[in-house]
């Protein structure tokens, strides 16, 4: 029997909006995490330890910041002469009167302006992924599942908290794994089984089912109303497929974190320094791959307090580490505390100043004395920390000596905070 031809496709254009100043000067994707590696990491290295060597990018904001750090392909040996790793960058037509122009308005609308390269393509199976999550997975056992029970689409599925399944697609299933009902981001949640953003598709059912809903949107005119556009997987192409009864789930037991909001991003950083996280992020057999500097050992003083925390190459520590993740390069001066964050790459925490429950972004100096966050004791924290709680420093933000920002400070990008502020900028 002839071998299945698979096409992975990446899905990297979101703005990431939600993710606040963190991500007004960067793609979503391209966000770090855990010091030394960045999000679309893991769709990468997860396509290459399944054997998956066609990969494509599909880009949409942004565009340097993300190219920059893919380098080809390099780190996930997808550099190759045939096949490989292919940026895709926003499809504009270029015509007004083109309902083809402009940006996508969402993931199924991204695939339908490329569906001319993929059919050209011609992949059998199309491997839909996006690229903020955070999880390992061997795509190929979902293939073969998928193919075993000839499916249209097989959604990579897990379970989460109730309250919490209103951010993404439910699900039910009956006993065999066939998803019997979907809904898109509900108000309320009636299942806590969610999609994770992971969908095998029969590339040929994809691509004609997507003519016929653009189709038949396009009979509705262009007059801006609500069912113009292709929009999300979740509006109308899973709907569709659920109804014509050949959508499955495959379940995935392990650890995943949609990061797209500030309090994931931070949890999910948090979750790193649990003795309980099941996620090794270096497995010899699967570890997740990056493109980076080398960098020297990081450097911890006499002086120097660290507690339960990730502290990356390049870093000098003089003062107090607790319960925190410090990127490549960052310095901590004599008598400075850092708690509970996540500090990125050569950001300077001067001497006396205290960062507490915050995200500072890459090249920030907070300067001497300087206070960012509400200080609270470990006991006072509320189980579940919300975004209102988490203080936000944008790249190269400057916070002068003295300076005061409450918890739920959001500082953007190049701004000087005198000592004088104390509100939100």
């Amino acid at each position: 029997m002839a071998r299945n031809k698979i096409l992975a496709l990446i899905l990297a254009g979101g703005k990431g909006s939600r993710l606040e100043v963190l991500t007004e000067e960067r793609a979503k994707p391209a966000m770090p995490f855990a010091g030394t590696y960045r999000l679309i990491d893991f769709a990468l290295s997860n396509c290459m330890h399944s054997g998956i060597s066609d990969v494509w990018v599909i880009e949409q904001y942004h565009l340097h910041s993300l190219n920059e750090h893919l380098a080809n392909g390099r780190p996930w040996d997808l550099d190759r002469t045939y096949g490989g790793l292919q940026v895709l960058p926003p499809y504009e037509s270029g015509d007004e009167d083109d309902n083809d122009g402009g940006f996508a308005e969402g993931n199924a609308d991204a695939i339908y302006r490329h569906r001319d390269f993929i059919r050209e393509f011609d992949p059998d199976i199309l491997l839909v992924l996006s690229a903020d999550h955070i999880y390992k997975l061997d795509y190929s056992k979902v293939i073969d599942q998928h193919l075993n029970r000839k499916a249209d689409v097989t959604m990579v599925t897990t379970q989460i908290p109730l309250e919490e399944a209103d951010r993404f697609g439910n699900v039910k299933t009956d006993g065999e794994g066939r998803i019997t009902d979907f809904a898109y981001k509900p108000d309320e949640p009636q299942s806590d089984i969610v999609t994770t953003e992971v969908f095998v598709y029969d590339a040929h059912t994809l691509l004609e089912t997507l003519d016929q809903l653009a189709g038949g949107n396009a009979n509705k005119g262009n007059s801006g109303d609500e069912g113009t556009s292709l929009r999300d997987f979740g509006h109308e192409l899973i709907p569709k497929l659920v109804e014509d009864g050949r959508a499955f789930e495959y379940r995935l037991e392990g650890y995943w974190q949609d990061v797209g909001t500030v309090e994931s991003y931070w949890q999910s950083h948090m979750d790193l320094l649990s003795l309980e996280l099941n996620l090794v992020l270096d497995d010899p057999d699967w570890p997740i791959l990056t493109y980076g500097s080398q960098r020297l050992p990081a450097r911890i003083h006499e002086t120097a307090r660290i507690e339960n925390s990730l502290i990356s190459p390049g870093c000098t520590i003089h003062g107090q580490v607790i319960r925190s993740v410090l990127a490549p390069g960052v310095v901590v001066e004599r008598d400075a505390v850092v708690r509970d964050s996540v500090v990125l790459h050569s950001t300077v925490i001067e001497a006396r100043a205290i960062v507490d429950c915050a995200i500072v972004d890459r090249e920030v100096r907070v300067g001497e004395g300087a206070i960012i966050g509400q200080q609270r004791s470990p006991g006072n924290r509320a189980p579940r920390i919300t975004s209102s709680e988490i203080a936000m420093i944008g790249q190269k933000a400057q916070i002068s000596a003295g300076a005061r920002l409450p918890a739920d400070a959001r500082i953007k990008p190049g701004i000087n905070v005198e000592s004088s502020q104390r509100q939100t900028t």
